[in-house]
């Protein structure tokens, strides 16, 4: 079965999301700017609707059918990722410790930097043990975005 495919306006730039019947296989972020889908693809729907909750502030969740390529460790690492709490972060050192295998922080971070499906599985929500906005595939900014975004504590304009 051929993957649908669709892209919508996000409040970090375009954003592709390709999946069918059997889940969603792939969310995107686009470096540049791309023609938006006029309909969107009934299996995209759902994954639409959940991404512009989240981007209002009305969703800290996803309750999607996912279904990405990637290794057993590879899964087992976004797994990992998508039991992070909303407004939370862990260190790659943390997460290879919940893993079970405090020496594959490198493979859990090459793992995380793999993640497929954008915010869904939220890979920004991994941070170097300093503290420290390390790698992310789509961008610094769009990381310290969504980390802002997730924020409990909103930072109030001083003037």
């Amino acid at each position: 079965m051929e993957q649908e495919r669709c892209i919508i306006k996000s409040p970090l730039g375009f954003t592709q999301i390709t999946g069918d019947t059997d889940g969603i296989s792939a969310i995107t972020v686009l470096n540049s700017e791309e023609k938006l889908t006029d309909i969107i693809p009934e299996p995209l729907q759902d994954c639409v609707y959940q991404l512009n909750e989240y981007f209002e502030g009305k969703r800290k969740q996803f309750d999607l059918i996912l279904n990405a390529e990637g290794t057993i460790f590879q899964k087992s690492v976004w797994d990992a990722l998508r039991k992070i709490p909303y407004g939370k972060t862990v260190s790659y050192l943390e997460l290879s410790k919940r893993l079970g295998d405090i020496k594959a922080i490198r493979a859990v971070a090459n793992a995380n930097g793999k993640n497929p499906l954008w915010i869904v599985v939220p890979c920004h929500r991994v941070i170097g043990s300093d503290g420290s906005l390390t790698g992310y595939a789509g961008g610094l900014h769009r990381k310290k975005w969504l980390l802002e975004h997730e924020s409990p504590y909103k930072q109030q304009a001083l003037f």
